[in-house]
């Protein structure tokens, strides 16, 4: 097929922060950008030329959506798989719809890399309190998770004990769960990568990060491990990647055990939150890495201009700055950038912006982002 060239319409299905960032970048390179969600004015599209407002369930908006734009992609990955099925009846839809499949259902997702090979946390599926009375037996202290619809830690609960599994008020047999065993994990870890429709392949090697609260806080790059672990993070990521037949970007999350080892935790078939110091330390960002993969052109070098730390801005900053975020005071610290999502209502958890800061070192971009959050956070 050949490549969907600048001055083309891009669809994106979602609406959030990660769609707004690749659509700065999509116009940034001449593209148009139409955005499907069932809210309004939102993070995308407050930039995008076209805001299409309709249920993912709403077949028949989501064809004519599609017969609009050149090519679909995602913003988020919660988007039902009969939706992609829609969009591509008129638009080629990159990573497909089969990709969203396996990497929205933790069950599908985990059985999909240990049967390919990939190293997983052992794992089981649960439908009723004896499927996890069983699990907890044959592989100890775990998590429950719910196998769909889960993100920063919603639908999880650890189970350390017997008295932790009788407390479990679920599963039901409506729903699916699945009992990942519990990692002694030193650090978690991503590679943000992406694949071409060539077949091509780049990545930003590892990121490093450490999570709030089940969310996201602070990603440092270049992460701090050896070189042999990074080729290995990478040869992995570039293995799944091929496995799936991906055309855009996709973000392993890893842990690394405290004995050395690498376990694959999630993927995501999108850019990812640990993936945004790319804007501002890379040569080509992980959203302009995205427009390229789908709309088939050259991937562009993942470079590193200077080492990066990126902190999140949640709701809570709000709060504690008694509702005046204090920007100028944030924006003093040199190499402090600043990325705010355009969504007008603060809560606590909610991610409302980001703060990158580049350095000479990692230590030292650290001590900038999280500094300059504070200064903003004290009003």
């Amino acid at each position: 097929m050949p490549a969907i060239l600048p001055g083309s319409t891009v669809g994106v299905l979602g609406s959030g922060q990660l769609g707004r960032m690749f659509a700065i970048a999509a116009r940034q390179m001449g593209y148009r950008v139409h955005t499907f969600s069932p809210d309004t004015d939102t993070p995308t599209g407050q930039v995008a030329d076209l805001e299409v407002v309709a249920s993912y369930d709403d077949l028949d908006a989501v064809r004519e959506f599609s017969r609009g734009v050149s090519v679909v992609t995602f913003e988020f990955e919660n988007v039902p798989a009969l939706t992609a099925r829609a969009a591509a009846e008129f638009a080629p839809v990159r990573p497909a719809g089969d990709v969203l499949h396996t990497t929205q259902h933790r069950l599908r997702e985990k059985g999909f890399l240990s049967a390919a090979g990939f190293p997983v946390t052992p794992f089981a599926a649960c439908r009723s309190l004896r499927d996890v009375e069983q699990a907890f037996g044959a592989l100890g202290p775990g998590v429950l998770k719910t196998a769909s619809f889960g993100y920063d830690g919603k639908g999880q609960r650890k189970i350390l004990s017997r008295d932790d599994v009788e407390s479990v008020t679920g599963p039901s047999p409506e729903v699916e769960y699945i009992y990942e065993q519990l990692v002694d994990f030193d650090r978690e870890l991503s590679v943000v990568a992406a694949r071409g429709a060539d077949g091509a392949f780049a990545s930003w090697g590892l990121i490093e990060n450490t999570h709030a609260n089940h969310i996201l806080d602070l990603s440092v790059w270049p992460a701090r491990v050896t070189p042999a672990l990074e080729k290995e993070a990478d040869e992995i990521a570039h293995g799944i990647l091929e496995k799936l037949d991906v055309v855009g970007v996709l973000c392993v999350e890893f842990f690394l055990t405290k004995s050395g080892r690498l376990l694959v935790n999630e993927l995501a078939p999108r850019p990812h939150n640990s993936g945004h110091l790319t804007i501002d330390a890379s040569v080509t960002s992980q959203f302009e890495q995205q427009l390229r993969a789908v709309c088939g052109l050259p991937l562009g070098p993942t470079t590193r201009l200077r080492p990066a730390a990126m902190v999140n801005l949640l709701g809570d900053v709000w709060d504690t700055a008694g509702g005046r975020p204090n920007w100028s005071a944030g924006l003093e610290f040199p190499g402090v950038k600043l990325h705010l999502y355009g969504k007008l209502s603060p809560r606590s958890g909610r991610k409302m912006g980001h703060l990158t800061a580049v350095a000479e070192t990692v230590d030292e971009a650290v001590r900038s982002a999280t500094a300059a959050r504070g200064a903003i956070a004290r009003g």
